[in-house]
């Protein structure tokens, strides 16, 4: 059998090729482009000339701004003038990768669509993001995070049953429709290799988190089960949720057949597997309440701690239930290094949250914080083609 080949360690990051045109706004944009900055792509983050209120993602200094913009050059350009747009167009020449999440008509309005920019560089791959879709019913609509958690049924399932609606404490529509463009982006980008030509790729919030809805919505769309909230349990694997500890609450998952009984035996209880009544999956999940409550009279009695090693020794997963701070303490989680510093000309040293992906003989470390805004403008105009004196006449007239 052939040994893999060992890549050698290296200094270049594997998309350092790659340089993308950043048009984002608020945290789905941002989110593909975070992906791309934080592997190696030169990102030109193109802001306006003048921002009017607050950003969206918060104030440039600010925690969300700082952990969105990372690694990436910082150009204000004025894309209504048509100076603005003409230097647009030279960087869309050079460059290899467009994003943008505007509401779908305005990429149109400013003339900078995936059909306009295609005819300066066909080879380049165009991701935008929308609240509901390109074209439809709901097309012109924006979209906001916790407006589509709520169309998008997520917000029926969550929260303790008869609680009514509730939202993630997370913005997911917002997240997981940034993490799919980036794939897309990656998907268009392997295919150029071959055919030499872009795509536009494109996804939304709404589709984000309706396919986020997974087996709750294929247990729709195939048995017509319209589910419901479940709170800290599982909707359908039984015994999996929360149960209380002499000192809190934590998790037990012991849904499956095997572990199950493992779970007994964990919790001396060994005749619990020749119960009939609870020897299938289906009438574990008609018996939850009975079941929660017979583990919940044992566990309640020691603490957190001593679960989780009685329970780890005998292959039951468990674990506590962490506020962010002890997320941060916990060994494991320094061990992977997700905290990571970064040195801000005006914040100074900072930490931020590193990329989850790891790759054998690479660095994930942050390159850069958030710059200022307009940092690199000079230097990415400049190089190419505009001279000193053509930038301050553009200066001059408000185009950068």
């Amino acid at each position: 059998m052939n040994k893999p080949v060992e890549l050698p360690v290296t200094q270049a990051l594997p998309l350092s090729r790659i340089t993308v045109l950043d048009l984002t706004l608020a945290r789905a944009g941002p989110t593909c482009v975070r992906h791309l900055a934080d592997w190696g792509a030169t990102v030109i983050r193109i802001e306006p000339v003048e921002t009017i209120g607050e950003d969206l993602a918060g104030k440039r200094g600010g925690f969300d701004f700082q952990n969105l913009h990372r690694n990436k050059k910082m150009v204000q350009l004025n894309l209504k003038s048509p100076e603005g747009h003409a230097a647009f167009m030279k960087l869309v020449e050079k460059a290899d990768v467009i994003i943008e999440n505007m509401r779908a008509e305005v990429k149109h309005r400013l003339k900078i669509s995936y059909e306009e920019v295609q005819k300066i560089n066909p080879r380049i791959v165009y991701g935008s993001i929308s609240g509901f879709g390109q074209s439809g019913p709901y097309g012109k609509r924006a979209g906001v995070d916790q407006i589509v958690q709520g169309m998008g049924g997520l917000m029926s399932i969550t929260g303790l049953p008869g609680q009514g609606p509730v939202r993630v404490g997370i913005a997911i529509a917002d997240l997981t429709a940034g993490n799919l463009l980036a794939f897309a982006v990656m998907t268009a980008l392997f295919e150029r290799e071959t055919t030499g030509v872009g795509r536009w790729v494109h996804t939304s919030l709404l589709e984000a988190q309706v396919f986020m809805l997974d087996f709750q919505a294929s247990r729709y769309l195939m048995k017509g089960e319209v589910a419901g909230q479940a709170g800290n349990d599982h909707p359908t694997g039984v015994p999996t949720g929360v149960f209380p500890a002499s000192d809190g609450l934590f998790n037990i998952a012991a849904a499956s057949a095997r572990v199950f009984l493992r779970c007994c035996d964990a919790l001396g209880k060994p005749e619990w597997k020749d119960r009939e009544d609870w020897n299938t999956q289906a009438k574990r999940s008609k018996a939850r309440t009975e079941i929660n409550g017979a583990i919940a009279e044992i566990t309640k009695h020691k603490p957190t701690q001593h679960w989780v090693d009685l329970f780890e020794a005998n292959g039951v997963p468990c674990g506590p239930i962490n506020t962010i701070d002890k997320v941060f303490a916990d060994p494991q989680v320094q061990h992977l290094g997700i905290s990571t510093p970064v040195k801000s000309d005006s914040l100074g040293d900072i930490n931020l949250v590193a990329s989850p992906i790891n790759m054998t003989g690479v660095s994930k470390k942050i390159r850069t914080a958030t710059a200022e805004a307009g940092a690199h403008t000079e230097e990415v105009l400049g190089a190419v083609g505009y001279t000193q004196e053509q930038l301050q006449q553009m200066r001059a007239n408000g185009v950068i």
